[in-house]
């Protein structure tokens, strides 16, 4: 008898996720990691002594309120803070734009640079509301294929949101709701994302739309932080896991799947050790599946040909640092202020956005790049030593291979760059930074496993999405492997951290074993 009824491969949250459901359904179940920490992406790491860094993602609010519901995460220690305001957008010419989480003030601020944008603003919030009641229960459940969800989209009205969530660019829809450049700016950071996209290029409205639901005290559409770092998140689900008689495994990492005619029977691990199970639940990326841990002679050529054409492009980096004190933005005075409060996005329009993602076309870091930036120790304080503060910044675009050079040289005058940019809103930026870190695409693949050191395991465009993920006739989590399932961002519906993957491939792990298949149905979907 196999010792396992499943080993999950890569302790991610997504697999975590996975791992406490089947857990609690009263399956067997190993998960092997091969950091020294589980959580994937969502780790906060002691960088600097004090300074606790969300090394990687960095914004709570996509965790699906049901799966924090349901495996009772806030008994594990799960908490959160929704910051307000969301963002706070500053201008090179001293203004700034905050949009806050009450739509009537948010319409208030947007009225300092159009009117007519803040009539319009409230209406823009319901607008999505609209398209969440329609995408929210879609995330907990297989894909159907995608013509057969267009027949749901009938109507007139609905007919339109496709077109706007499958077939236009961020620009083009932002255009048709509003007036303002900056009002524009303030909303389309959000559709490029983590994506080596342009908001002109068609498919980001769906990106945009993806990183609208979120969830967090009975709001929508909103972020906020995990107290702690995004590590809490990670530390409450491998509690919760643990709880249900799942054993974790750090320090393990897996080298190759054994496969027996055409079933997947165990893993090897990196250090020679065979374990055997009925089922594995990968949470890699499909391009680390299936064209490195799976033998090369497994898997049908087709298939491994559209593997092979995923999209997993490296889009940003990480710019962490930790503070001696806040940074002041000449833009929202003071220390702390709003700013430091919310997001803080440096790309005071879209043409700026798009000139960022023209450089990255050409393999190169832009001369003025995208910026998110967050402050999480303005709001907690346990992030950082006393007086002290963390900042961590996303920035865009980071292509993954760098025409000319390579990261490992160009991080020093990446780092400039990061800094000489910042400094243009809040000149005080260099006389705080303590210490920093970039992280670049590369980094992350060698880290994380991430191909291309793309955050969501391939691009979440259109293409890529639904029944279209991993790729097209595979999207039901089983794959061409009797007995290999895919349990992470790989799969639907796609990344960030929600942990909707891992909830879903356990619903069908468990009715595959339940059926007494062993995982055994290896058909397409």
């Amino acid at each position: 008898m196999n010792s396992w009824d499943v080993v999950i491969v890569g302790g991610g949250h997504n697999g975590l996720v996975a791992a406490t459901y089947l857990g609690r359904a009263g399956a067997r179940v190993l998960v092997l990691e091969r950091r020294d920490v589980v959580g994937g992406a969502a780790v906060t790491e002691e960088t600097w002594p004090g300074f606790k860094i969300n090394t990687y993602s960095y914004v709570a609010g996509l965790l699906r309120p049901e799966i924090v519901q349901e495996l009772e995460l806030a008994k594990f220690g799960y908490r959160t803070i929704l910051y307000d305001p969301q963002y706070c957008m500053p201008f090179p010419d001293g203004r700034a734009l905050k949009l806050w989480v009450d739509a009537d003030r948010a319409a208030t601020e947007i009225a300092k640079f159009s009117a007519r944008d803040a009539r319009a603003y409230p209406k823009y919030v319901e607008y999505w509301d609209h398209v969440l009641e329609l995408l929210e229960p879609v995330m907990l459940a297989p894909p159907a294929p995608l013509a057969e969800m267009f027949q749901m989209f009938s109507t007139p009205e609905t007919e339109t949101l496709v077109r706007d969530l499958f077939l236009r660019s961020a620009q083009d829809l932002l255009d048709e709701w509003f007036e303002s450049d900056e009002v524009k700016a303030v909303l389309a950071p959000n559709a490029v994302i983590g994506t080596l996209c342009g908001p002109n290029t068609p498919g980001t409205a769906y990106v945009l739309a993806h990183h609208n639901v979120g969830n967090l005290d009975g709001h929508s559409q909103v972020w906020g932080f995990s107290v702690g770092g995004m590590g809490g998140i990670s530390r409450a689900l491998a509690a919760a896991a643990t709880d249900a008689g799942v054993q974790i495994r750090t320090g393990v990492g897996v080298r190759s799947l054994v496969v027996d005619h055409g079933a997947v029977t165990g893993v090897e691990t990196s250090a020679g050790e065979k374990i055997s199970a009925r089922v594995i639940a990968s949470n890699a990326d499909a391009q680390t599946t299936f064209l490195k841990l799976a033998p090369a002679d497994s898997l049908p050529a087709e298939f491994v040909k559209e593997v092979r054409g995923i999209r997993s492009r490296g889009a940003a980096l990480k710019f962490n640092a930790a503070l001696s004190a806040l940074p002041e933005f000449t833009a929202d005075p003071g220390a702390p202020s709003d700013a430091h409060r919310s997001t803080v996005d440096i790309a005071p329009s879209l043409a700026y956005m798009e000139r960022a993602y023209r450089d990255a076309l050409e393999g190169r870091f832009s001369d003025r790049p995208f910026i998110e930036m967050l402050f999480q120790s303005a709001l907690d304080p346990s992030v950082a030593p006393p007086g002290k503060h963390t900042m961590t910044c996303f920035v865009q675009y980071a292509p993954t291979q760098l025409r000319g050079t390579d990261w490992e040289s160009f991080k020093p005058q990446a780092a400039d760059r990061i800094l000489d940019t910042i400094a243009e809103y809040a000149p005080n930026i260099r006389n705080v930074v303590e210490h920093f870190q970039i992280i670049s695409p590369p980094d992350i693949e060698a880290t994380l496993g991430m191909t291309g050191g793309n955050i969501f395991q391939g691009d979440i465009t259109p293409d890529q999405i639904l029944s279209f993920r991993p790729v097209p006739g595979w999207a039901q989590y089983r794959t061409p492997l009797r007995g290999l399932y895919l349990c992470g961002s790989a799969a639907h519906p796609g990344g960030g951290v929600t942990g909707a993957a891992g909830h879903n491939a356990a619903q069908i792990i468990l009715e595959d074993l339940r059926g007494g298949s062993d995982g055994s149905p290896g058909v397409p979907s």
